[in-house]
């Protein structure tokens, strides 16, 4: 879990990488912070997409994960019966 003190790290390890430059410690710090934040927020934002549903005119659901595997899975259909059609 990315904390308020994580990122003011991050702001502080950019800050002084402008001004002085790091050392090879920090360098690799500021890399796996960086890292961690990006994969924290990319797992948020897959969660907030997970759960969001589109409401059509007639008042039906649509679960947009559900949407999105079922087209992935169709694509997957179609390159497999493309392969083996060659």
């Amino acid at each position: 879990m990315i904390t308020q003190k994580t990122i003011d790290r991050i702001n502080e390890l950019y800050k002084k990488s402008k001004e002085a430059g790091l050392t090879p410690e920090e360098t690799l710090e500021q890399k796996e912070l960086r890292s961690a934040y990006v994969k924290a927020f990319r797992d948020n934002l897959r969660g907030t997409l997970d759960t969001i549903k589109i409401q059509n005119p007639d008042g039906s659901m649509i679960d947009v994960k559900k949407r999105h595997d079922d087209k992935m899975k169709l694509k997957e259909q179609l390159k497999e019966e493309e392969k083996s059609g060659e």
